[in-house]
């Protein structure tokens, strides 16, 4: 997570047209049905410039959408699976009122959402017949000229002229020869007067490309992208599975090598084992442009911006048309939670102003993360955000967003130094920042009004009921919310609790805590659990013995085989019983050592710990190709019997004497025994299911390094007698720090 901060009065910027009656809004354009009123359109053209731009205005005119009659309730179909939110009636009534007026501001004023999200086809630059356009929003700002290598850095060459919105516009016309005059690769900025008379430059704010000399300075420089060969997708966007298994990766450290690696190299290297696994979708993270390499993406410059660090844009498209070529769908980290604090190369006093896209005074400022706060209230902020979203997705084909802080978004207290109980109270009586909501109900509604099966997912920890319900049903709009729960209390158990001690009804409960018809991305650790300060799962089981006993040709210590036994058990259990979908932290499959560090002042700008040793695994004498090999199995089970979109979840059993876990799920029995070092002979299980079973999976198994103790070719045959209120059992050998899946053959 990274760092936010503040803005300053954009209150004669807020909002160009009046806001429509509450009755009115779905009436109104494109998802109302109608077309805006042709004043409507004009008083649009004009404020993006398109009135003097044919070219743009060809683009984006005349894009109607069908009627959405989904919005047209009063927002409390939620309350009808949740009775503890019938006294919070008139709240999601009134903001569900809320979003359908915002909805038919941006109808009656822009020509509708689809239009109204395409902003970066008309801000930033763009080459036209006539030359490259050029266009800004910045209120704040008295005077305004696009400067570059191209033109010197003469403020004076091509000076820029400001309409009554506080947008900016220049044209630098072709050469004689008509050729574009800005060539490829030049660095260019926006040169500012504000208010004070200060000139200041500024770095575009819808920049496609950025890039970095270190060896220079830290600051990034604006680079025109116009490359004569520009990469063309071969693939369509991918439509996720229900079942998403999730690899989350990081491009920089995908290398072994102590270095940042390259959008090409990821291509190359690791899409194939991710395919190899059987994840069918892959979350890039740090992808939009921050300054900071050790913020992990957190502190964002350039929101339009791939990371040069990786390599160019074509790079990274290459990189989703290969993914989609797999079948794997592509998620972005979107960081719109908050933004870098710097100046010269990000948006802060953007227009020389504390406000802008930002909030003012201490509103606009997380001051834990030191970074500004956007204004999701403005109307041009939205646009910048929603527009934001759109470039991914046209752009990169990118199939799924994964929302960074979402929980400092929707309340006023960004959740710092608060302890959400789940008490009602906490979400509908004053601390949730209604803006943010809105902002975020606006962005799900557009990206699965205009791209059906597109997935968001949420990063929330305060539990935010409906958060996962449908904008029509009166809720945010998510897919899913992270079970940000589960991977603290394994955290917790290994650093706090005896294995003679675990609570198995406390785990089964922590697994299986989620809200009612919500979905949840499950997961053992992500990149939050590695990062310095903490370690990996594999390091709290293991430990310093990583260094010296992790080798088959070394003995296998009571240390290494308790840490590969309980690796396994604890991400099969949460993988079958911790949500609706499962996640991992590239290099964690197979028990990546240690933690995840970036180069900094504080470790000496090293590497070491910025990178992910898939040599490891490749190595046949380590052990690591064991947790591999688990990790490729669970996987591939789940792509057979499709449990993460089951609904057949019944927990049988959890016996915190003997340490075993029962339960089924997706046509399956799940069996595990915790016990350090009891094993069980013909152990009962009640199951729904009569018949025969056979084993799907054993953790035990010699492939895996376990002991061998289970033989996976016996069949078991239920008993019709009820035990643990199942009308079945069955009886099985169950060992020691053993997980046995069972499935059903067929019935008597």
């Amino acid at each position: 997570m990274a760092t936010k901060k503040k803005s300053t009065k954009p209150k004669a910027q807020e909002k160009h047209t009046p806001s429509l009656p509450a009755e009115e809004a779905t009436k109104v354009d494109t998802i109302g049905g109608k077309q805006a009123s042709p004043e409507a359109l004009a008083s649009t053209n004009k404020r993006h410039g398109l009135d003097k731009c044919p070219e743009a205005k060809s683009q984006t005119s005349g894009s109607t959408a069908v009627l959405d009659l989904e919005i047209s309730g009063d927002g409390a179909d939620v309350i009808k699976s949740d009775g503890y939110l019938k006294p919070h009636r008139a709240y999601f009534e009134q903001r569900f009122g809320r979003f359908k007026r915002l909805l038919g501001d941006i109808e009656a004023s822009e020509g509708g959402i689809d239009r109204f999200s395409r902003g970066y086809e008309n801000f930033g630059l763009h080459v036209t017949e006539e030359g490259v356009r050029y266009r800004e929003w910045a209120p704040g700002a008295k005077k305004a000229s696009l400067v570059g290598d191209f033109n010197g850095w003469d403020v004076a060459a091509n000076p820029m002229s400001c309409n009554e919105f506080g947008v900016w516009e220049t044209l630098v016309p072709n050469t004689a020869a008509g050729a574009v005059a800005i060539p490829h690769g030049s660095h260019l900025k926006v040169s500012f007067v504000t208010s004070n008379g200060e000139r200041v430059y500024r770095l575009p704010a819808w920049s496609q490309y950025v890039t970095q000399d270190l060896s220079k300075s830290p600051i990034y420089e604006a680079v025109f992208y116009n490359p004569p060969h520009r990469y063309e997708f071969k693939n369509a966007r991918v439509v996720p599975d229900t079942d998403l298994c999730i690899y989350e990766a990081h491009v920089g450290i995908s290398s072994p090598e102590g270095r940042v690696a390259t959008y090409k190299e990821f291509t190359a290297n690791v899409l194939p084992m991710i395919k190899d696994l059987g994840y069918n979708a892959v979350q890039l993270m740090a992808v939009m442009e921050h300054a900071y390499y050790a913020s992990f993406g957190y502190q964002v410059t350039s929101f339009f911006a791939p990371s040069s660090r990786y390599g160019e844009p074509d790079d990274l498209r290459e990189l989703v048309d290969t993914a989609h070529a797999m079948g794997i769908a592509v998620f972005l980290d979107v960081v719109h939670s908050h933004a870098c604090n710097n100046v010269e190369d990000g948006l802060n006093k953007f227009d020389g102003t504390d406000h802008c896209y930002f909030h003012e005074g201490a509103r606009g400022r997380h001051e834990l993360w030191n970074s500004r706060l956007f204004n999701y209230g403005n109307h041009e902020v939205t646009r910048f955000l929603l527009s934001n979203l759109r470039y991914w997705i046209e752009e990169f084909k990118i199939d799924g967003f994964r929302f960074d802080g979402v929980t400092s978004m929707m309340y006023k207290h960004h959740g710092i130094a608060y302890g959400f109980s789940g008490h009602y109270d906490e979400y509908f009586t004053g601390n949730t920042d209604e803006e943010a909501v809105g902002y975020l109900m606006l962005a799900n509604y557009m990206c699965h009004r205009l791209y059906p099966g597109f997935v968001t997912i949420a990063e929330d920890v305060s539990g935010m009921p409906a958060l996962c319900r449908a904008v029509s049903e009166g809720g945010v709009g998510f897919d899913y919310r992270l079970t940000m729960s589960v991977p603290d209390m394994w955290i917790k158990l290994l650093k706090e609790t005896r294995d003679e001690d675990w609570d198995i009804t406390h785990i089964a409960h922590q697994l299986t805590n989620r809200r009612y018809q919500e979905r949840a991305i499950t997961y053992c650790e992500s990149h939050d659990q590695a990062l310095v300060g903490d370690k990996t799962l594999a390091f709290w089981l293991m430990d310093r013995e990583m260094y010296d006993n992790m080798s088959d040709l070394s003995p296998l210590t009571p240390v290494i085989e308790r840490g590969i036994a309980l690796h396994k058990m604890i991400r099969l259990v949460t993988c079958a019983l911790g949500g609706e979908g499962y996640l991992t932290f590239e290099g964690n499959e197979f028990g990546h050592p240690e933690w995840l560090d970036f180069p900094r002042e504080g470790n000496g700008s090293s590497f070491h710990y910025a990178r992910r040793q898939f040599n490891l695994v490749h190595d046949e004498t380590l052990r690591y190709k064991y947790l591999y090999r688990f990790e490729r199995a669970m996987i591939h089970l789940e792509r057979q019997h499709h449990w993460l979109s089951a609904h057949d979840q019944w927990v049988t059993l959890k016996h915190d004497g003997d340490k075993v876990l029962g339960f089924e799920r997706g046509g399956l029995l799940w069996l595990f025994n915790f016990h350090p070092c009891n094993s069980y002979t013909d152990y009962r299980i009640g199951t729904a299911w009569a018949g025969k079973y056979t084993v799907a999976l054993c953790t035990d198994n010699t492939y895996f390094l376990g002991q061998g103790r289970v033989d996976c070719s016996v069949e078991h045959f239920s008993t019709p007698m009820e035990w643990n209120s199942r009308p079945n059992f069955i009886q099985v050998y169950l060992p020691a720090r053993t997980a046995i899946v069972l499935k059903h053959e067929y019935s008597f």
